[in-house]
């Protein structure tokens, strides 16, 4: 009895190997519609909660007014209040240094969303004249040759 029940359980462990090699591994991968619809959804909710304290004073010449989303990138728009400084003395003396400085705080503050594929897009205006003076686009290539 005990010997035919040791056959019997040996033969469906047997069984149960030979079927295993028999069948095929199949290996999907996600599709990359599904990760671009996922990204567009990450940035659609990222916009929403955090434009509801908008609009935010950031210092004393810069306002951030709103932040949605372009399918997978996060577009934030500030005002730029510069007082008597035209708009283009704001363009040629300060475009250069403020891509530095937002290039380098975004890439530290939003790594999370540039290691998913969700892009950072800044765009300032002019509070008086509401002319776009910069707008800088960060991708996690950007942050990776900046280092």
């Amino acid at each position: 009895m005990k010997k035919s029940f040791v056959l019997l359980l040996l033969l469906g462990i047997f069984l149960q190997l030979s079927a295993a090699d028999s069948k095929k591994l199949t290996i999907q991968e996600f599709p990359q519609t599904e990760f671009k619809k996922q990204k567009m959804q990450i940035a659609s909710m990222a916009a929403q909660e955090l434009s509801k304290n908008l609009p935010q004073k950031i210092d004393t010449y810069t306002n951030l007014i709103s932040i949605v989303n372009e399918g997978a990138v996060l577009v934030y728009t500030f005002e730029i209040n510069s007082g008597a400084k035209s708009d283009m003395a704001i363009i040629k003396e300060d475009h250069s240094r403020m891509q530095k400085a937002v290039t380098k705080g975004i890439c530290r503050s939003s790594s999370r969303f540039l290691e998913s594929g969700i892009n950072i897009r800044y765009i300032y205006k002019s509070a008086k004249s509401k002319k776009r003076l910069f707008v800088f686009n960060i991708t996690q290539v950007q942050c990776e040759k900046s280092q």
